[in-house]
């Protein structure tokens, strides 16, 4: 099991002489309302473990917004040198980071990576002395993150998704949230010379954090190369298909199924053409990482 530093004062001062649910609720991760400016606390060290052969944070989706937090207060005072890229990872993912070659080389980069699928928190389970406390569903977090943000004034871009499914999905937020701040939205379907135009606006639209869903691997390449274009932001977040979910239409699964890390088969029954053949060719890629690559 690691640790990731949560900033360069603390990574010296841990290193130095002498110092050795229904959709939306919080569950498990603590209710958000009692998460106060002295609920941002964090410890010295994000605790990580090897799941699939990804170092996996061991972080409940309540731990996960007040970090978001604490990094926007750090970026405001100018204390957070680039954005914290974070993502996450679920079975397809696992098995897309050993046979993408560019994948992998972008998720290496990134500060934290989330359990974002119930097979991960079933291999820690089985596989680990400490199993993972809970799923961190980014579908999920959002809202957690959207209420925390909307009571501490942190704003948020929003790239990715059809044309009009990133602002409808804004506009839900807003909704649900009426004090957020949403800097801007712009959909995923833009060229690489557009990109230099895209950066600028979300540099100057003052958000400090960037939820980018365009979908794996390109999200993750994306956040990798651009977070050097983007000091000022907090955090920069992959989030896949998230927009779809609160802006697109599309449903989740029903609970008892994500329990059972069942969502998946879902997915696929709804969508066969273009999620079966997937699914039928990762689902085993993924469950011998997990029986393999999986300690701590």
């Amino acid at each position: 099991m690691g640790k990731i530093p949560l900033d360069e004062a603390e990574a010296g001062k841990e290193a130095g002489p002498g110092n050795g649910t229904e959709r939306g609720d919080p569950g498990r991760s603590g209710n958000l309302a009692d998460a106060g400016a002295s609920g941002l606390a964090l410890p010295p060290a994000i605790e990580t473990q090897m799941i699939g052969g990804l170092s996996i944070a061991r972080m409940t989706r309540l731990d996960l917004a007040r970090l978001m937090a604490r990094d926007a207060v750090a970026a405001r005072a100018g204390d957070l040198k680039l954005p914290r890229f974070v993502t996450s990872a679920n079975g397809s993912i696992v098995a897309a980071y050993h046979s993408d070659a560019g994948l992998r080389a972008a998720m290496d980069q990134a500060d934290l990576i989330d359990a974002d699928g119930m097979p991960l928190v079933f291999a820690s389970r089985i596989f680990s002395k400490t199993p993972l406390v809970e799923r961190a569903a980014t579908t999920d977090f959002l809202l957690d993150a959207a209420a925390l943000a909307a009571r501490e004034g942190i704003s948020f871009y929003f790239l990715g998704g059809r044309p009009g499914v990133a602002a409808r999905a804004a506009e839900h937020l807003r909704s649900r949230f009426p004090d957020l701040k949403i800097a801007g939205v712009r959909h995923g379907y833009f060229t690489d010379a557009e990109e230099p135009m895209i950066i600028s606006a979300i540099a100057r639209s003052g958000a400090q954090i960037l939820w980018v869903g365009m979908g794996t691997p390109r999200q993750e390449i994306f956040a990798a190369r651009v977070r050097e274009a983007l000091p000022g932001l907090a955090w920069i977040r992959t989030c896949g298909g998230l927009f779809d979910h609160y802006g697109g239409g599309v449903s989740r699964a029903p609970y008892w199924m994500q329990r059972l890390g069942l969502e998946w088969l879902y997915r696929a029954a709804r969508e066969p053409v273009r999620l079966g053949w997937r699914y039928l060719v990762t689902s085993p890629l993924a469950l011998y990482h997990l029986a393999t690559k999986t300690r701590g």
